[in-house]
């Protein structure tokens, strides 16, 4: 895994560009994140990782294994603990790392928990559409309807489609762009949204399909570029043929 910290959504909010153009944004707080342990392929654990520490706990409530192996690394107790792979900035034990990490224009992969739904009816969490609202289908307008298959195997078909528990798993959003940085307050502002509710820890990490360097990242870019200066150039005819009108 390359770049990557541990956040916090905190909300979501928006806002406008030089010209004027709204842009939804969600706000993540990525900081401080303490580099509790460099792990190294040349070590006995055989291959190149740094493990993170985010939010700051109370010792008590961290078990004797936790409390432990932050110690050995001399570390301050934390809430979250994760390790990424190959990463790809050269850091000590005892760095602090923060929103500046990353820049304006990245794109970079969110990953978080859904939220809970509980218990929840195949309309609900399969989007079917339900029985008939007609004359004699009562109690059947937001069943699943059939689920055996007659005689013949005469069992329910593994995997299929019905009532149970919804949200609450791990999944990721993909290519949203960092809008703004803002290290004094280890805040970052991320086009759109991502799995989540205010106040849940989040993954940041740079996007695996647009790297920062990659021609795709170029292309978004300049494409952005050109449509900016025709947006600004039919502007400018439009000044003039009004100031023209007047005249």
């Amino acid at each position: 895994m390359p770049l990557g910290l541990l956040g916090k959504k905190l909300g979501h909010t928006r806002v406008y560009d030089a010209n004027g153009v709204l842009t939804p944004v969600t706000v993540v707080l990525v900081g401080p994140n303490r580099v509790l342990q460099v792990k190294k392929k040349t070590d006995r654990d055989g291959y190149d990782a740094v493990q993170l520490g985010f939010d700051d706990q109370k010792e008590h409530r961290l078990s004797k294994a936790v409390n432990g192996h932050i110690k050995k690394h001399k570390g301050a107790a934390v809430k979250r603990i994760k390790e990424f792979r190959d990463f790809s900035k050269e850091v000590n034990p005892g760095d602090v790392l923060g929103a500046d990490l990353f820049a304006i224009g990245q794109f970079v992969d969110c990953i978080g928990v859904t939220k809970g739904r509980g218990f929840e009816g195949v309309v609900g969490r399969w989007a079917f559409r339900g029985g008939d609202m007609t004359h004699g289908a009562k109690g059947w307008h937001r069943r699943s309807g059939a689920i055996g298959q007659r005689l013949f195997p005469g069992t329910v078909r593994r995997g299929l489609k019905m009532p149970g528990h919804m949200g609450a798993v791990q999944r990721t959003s993909q290519n949203l762009e960092i809008i703004q940085v803002r290290p004094e307050d280890n805040v970052l502002l991320v086009r759109g949204n991502f799995p989540g509710s205010e106040g849940d820890y989040c993954i940041v990490r740079e996007a695996k399909k647009i790297s920062i360097d990659s021609r795709r990242h170029k292309a978004i870019h300049e494409a952005r570029k050109k449509a900016k200066e025709l947006a600004s150039g039919k502007k400018d005819d439009k000044k003039a043929a009004a100031a023209a009108k007047k005249k």
